[in-house]
């Protein structure tokens, strides 16, 4: 399991919650430079390096009684989790892995290893703002979990432990996964392009994607040739969406068969709703085609407005 369970708008708080999960000093700390800290001042002096106080929002004024709170997190609180028979120490050098493939010269972070409860489970601790590209944060929404769970999970196979995450082409995905830093660029884009119109004025707009340019524009010179050419990658989405619409029948008739109808109708629908498999080249050139075709119907529409 990978939650946030919340995160920090103060210095003051992120240290309380260090103070939490290391114990108030008795357990160790393990962070992005790997080391390992334990003491009761090891928080403070840890985070003293991140500069927190340096962080956005760190002196605006703090919400009255019943207003939200809007000030950005210096810190986001992550919690990753596993049953009790996993051995803990596979856990943290799971949890370790996870953080050096998402994190590592981007975001400071730290951990704690907790094994006090009926699972051994990580607090990881992530600093909010890029360590070297200003006005850069780290944003959690729903795909980011999922990601996250992903990573999580193979870094526990990595470690001889039995974990999964719900694939993508259980989910019907068609997004084709990327390299570390070009995921990691279409995120930023991505992110930038949700924001609002008055948080985009206050931030640097992050560097279009050269690899996703090159991409756009071997499409666009296909089109012209005349239409895309033939990838033999296809078939293999084909097969393993029909392998997968086997699976997901096979459990719908299985609910059928325990009486839970309601579920098994859930199932169909889902089915049923499942986009239809295209290569990461359709997609693009289907995005290209509608934007031609609305930049048509803008002309035309400024057209007739002349008339």
């Amino acid at each position: 399991m990978v939650k946030v369970s919340g995160g920090a708008r103060e210095v003051s708080g992120a240290k309380a919650h260090f103070s939490y999960i290391d114990r108030h000093g008795k357990l160790e700390i393990h962070t992005d430079e790997d080391r390992a800290l334990v003491g009761k001042d090891a928080a403070a002096e840890m985070l003293d390096d991140w500069n927190l106080e340096l962080s956005a929002g760190q002196y605006r004024r703090a919400p009255a009684k019943g207003e939200k709170d809007n000030r950005p997190k210096v810190v986001h609180n992550i919690v990753l989790s596993m049953p009790g028979d996993t051995p803990p120490e596979k856990v943290l050098a799971a949890a370790k892995a996870f953080a050096r493939e998402q994190f590592a010269l981007q975001y400071r972070y730290a951990m704690v290893l907790h094994t006090d409860q009926d699972h051994p489970h990580v607090h990881l601790v992530v600093k909010a703002e890029h360590e070297y590209e200003q006005g850069k944060r780290l944003y959690v929404r729903k795909a980011t979990l999922r990601d996250w769970r992903e990573a999580f999970a193979s870094s526990l196979r990595e470690q001889g432990v039995a974990a999964n995450a719900s694939p993508r082409q259980m989910r019907a995905e068609n997004r084709a996964p990327k390299k570390d830093a070009i995921h990691q660029r279409l995120k930023s884009l991505a992110e930038f392009a949700g924001l609002e119109a008055a948080e985009k004025t206050s931030r640097s707009a992050p560097v279009p994607s050269t690899f996703m340019r090159r991409k756009v524009q071997s499409v666009a010179d296909e089109l012209k040739a005349g239409g895309l050419k033939a990838e033999a990658g296809k078939e293999t989405l084909k097969r393993t969406r029909d392998s997968v619409t086997e699976l997901w029948r096979s459990i719908s008739a299985a609910l059928v068969a325990q009486g839970e109808k309601a579920l098994a109708s859930q199932v169909d629908a889902f089915v049923s709703a499942m986009p239809k498999v295209r290569t990461e080249k359709e997609q693009i050139a289907s995005q290209l085609l509608a934007k031609i075709e609305a930049n048509r119907v803008e002309q035309r529409d400024a057209g007739k407005g002349r008339e």
